[in-house]
């Protein structure tokens, strides 16, 4: 007990002095986009690519709530580098829920020795990249958006469509591979430095012992894949209202002007005050959800594949609820909040507008209207 206790306080240090060192560089980062190359090989170098790999492959033997604390101390500060090192387990943990005992050893094994860092080709809604078998190979061809953490990663995690069959052909290969060519072209206004690029894909191979030998519809512990990235990013979205409320918080007790000859500080006019009750609550309620969602999805994560169907959709239903609710609260929060800095907070050389922008921009990742119907809709129909 005391080793696992001192492996978390150890992860969280760690953590806490990258994103020290991040904040230095967040704001002018973020105005200049393309890849945090230098802080991805900090990220490396620290051995927290490896906190959730069990122990007896090499790894630290973390548990999800480690890996969350790490992505919410990242997010207060870098939401671009929150999502790469968020999306790393999202991706790293796909051969653990979709592939063979064999295929999880293994990449689990190599990315600890090696202190690999995974990207992704999988958005499911980009339908471009088709696959065709020739021999005991098979070929991709095409091209893939949304491909957070592509540049600068070792593995990429694939979905293709395959011969007209319904579930995609999924695979993982390396980034490097003959035939792939990672576009440096993502070009939006929030989470710059993602690297969410597209990828070509020209006569690439993709050995047998490469394709997820389950899939994603093998059992309900494998379907969880789907629900692991809207996990992640609730606390991306925590993290990052966490951050804003807190620069917010300091720039109005260092900075703020009073509004009214009556108050010394603006920290003393009432207004001010129960605003940032307000926002407060908000943040607080996001929390509690967010923390639910946690203990649920651990404790299905470690059922494995006795998992039923009811514990899944338990799972899919906090996760939905906490995003619907995070995602509001935070744009909330970090437009408000302008609100009670004032003018001279818009200055580009704070840059604090990149927390409404990178929850801006993550947010449409599935809408929070369509998130919000299918809650409504399972709840009218009992599904």
């Amino acid at each position: 007990m005391v080793n696992v206790m001192n492996k978390k306080r150890n992860a969280e240090k760690i953590a806490q002095e990258l994103a020290d060192i991040f904040a230095k560089t967040a704001a002018k980062r973020d105005a200049a986009g393309g890849t945090a190359k230098e802080e991805r090989e900090l990220i490396r170098q620290s051995g927290l690519l490896k906190l959730l790999i069990p122990a007896e492959y090499g790894g630290l033997g973390g548990d999800w709530q480690d890996v969350l604390n790490v992505v919410k101390i990242f997010a207060k500060v870098d939401s671009s580098l929150a999502h790469l090192y968020g999306y790393h387990f999202v991706n790293l943990t796909t051969p653990h829920l979709t592939g063979s005992e064999k295929q999880k050893e293994y990449y689990y094994r190599i990315t600890a020795e090696k202190n690999y860092f995974w990207g992704n080709a999988f958005n499911p809604v980009d339908m471009r990249l088709k696959a065709r078998k020739e021999g005991d190979k098979y070929i991709l061809n095409g091209i893939k958006t949304f491909c957070s953490g592509s540049v600068d990663s070792d593995f990429l995690v694939v979905s293709s469509i395959f011969e007209g069959k319904e579930e995609p052909l999924l695979a993982v290969i390396p980034t490097n591979r003959i035939g792939i060519t990672v576009n440096n072209d993502w070009n939006n206004f929030g989470q710059r430095q993602t690297d969410s690029g597209s990828i070509h894909f020209d006569e690439v191979v993709v050995e047998e012992n490469e394709i997820m030998q389950k899939g994603f519809n093998h059992s309900e512990f494998s379907k969880i894949r789907m629900n692991i990235s809207s996990f992640i990013l609730n606390h991306l979205y925590l993290g990052i209202a966490e951050g804003a409320l807190e620069a917010a918080v300091n720039y109005t007790r260092t900075q703020t002007r009073p509004r009214s000859p009556h108050f010394p500080r603006a920290v003393d006019d009432p207004v001010i005050q129960h605003q940032y009750g307000q926002l407060l609550t908000q943040l607080e309620a996001a929390k509690l959800l967010v923390e639910k969602s946690d203990i649920i999805f651990q404790k299905t994560w470690n059922a494995g594949e006795t998992v039923t169907e009811k514990e899944r959709k338990e799972l899919e239903t906090a996760t939905n609820i906490a995003k619907v609710f995070t995602i509001k609260a935070g744009l909330d929060i970090t437009s408000r909040m302008f609100d009670l800095m004032g003018s001279r907070a818009t200055s580009n050389a704070y840059g604090f507008d990149r927390f409404w922008r990178n929850l801006r921009t993550m947010s449409l990742h599935v809408p929070v209207d369509i998130t919000a119907q299918e809650l409504g809709r399972n709840l009218l129909f009992n599904e």
